[in-house]
């Protein structure tokens, strides 16, 4: 699989909510690196899309998402892709960047459905949270052997950029600084 195109790239920020935040197993470190994501993605003009589980159960986004503009999924199934409508707000030739809360059910589900209509994943592997270690750890593993590329917060940033010359380079270098 070649280098993250950020022309083709579509950041996935899966149920990042209030209400999951106190449950999830190093949910600061998921949360800020998904932060970083969607501010370079910002910058870059890398469009974003966030979901939310049941909101009216679990809440909106957590406020320290930058969201911006970036529209919002409200779903009640897992998978995302269970959703009317959803995989058409996915071009097929997207490299879909996800990160998300939880690994081993919403995200995992979310991957396997957009693995199946053909779209390339990338799963940003300190981007995901679990309640539990070995559940993160195991859905990275089922996610990997399926297909998806599993990667980390500076490797989509820098893949985005490609070269120090970049315009915005010192400005995306700063987030993870």
């Amino acid at each position: 699989m070649p280098l993250i195109d950020p022309e083709r790239s579509l950041l996935l920020l899966i149920d990042f909510q209030a209400r999951l935040m106190p449950a999830m197993h190093e949910a600061e470190a998921a949360l800020r690196n998904a932060g970083r994501l969607l501010e370079a993605a910002w910058m870059l003009g890398v469009p974003s899309l966030l979901t939310e589980q049941n909101p009216k159960g679990l809440g909106p986004t957590v406020e320290q998402l930058p969201t911006r503009d970036a529209p919002v999924v409200a779903k009640q199934s897992f998978g995302a892709c269970g959703e009317e409508g959803f995989a058409d707000r996915i071009p097929a030739n997207a490299q879909v960047i996800v990160a998300g809360w939880e690994a081993h059910v919403c995200v995992l589900q979310t991957v396997l459905g957009l693995l199946e209509t053909g779209r390339q994943v990338h799963v940003v592997a300190d981007a995901i949270g679990s309640r539990q270690p070995e559940s993160k750890e195991t859905a990275i593993r089922r996610m990997e052997r399926h297909g998806a590329e599993i990667v980390t917060t500076e490797m989509v940033l820098f893949e985005w950029l490609r070269t120090a010359k970049h315009p915005r380079f010192r400005e995306v270098a700063a987030l993870i600084r």
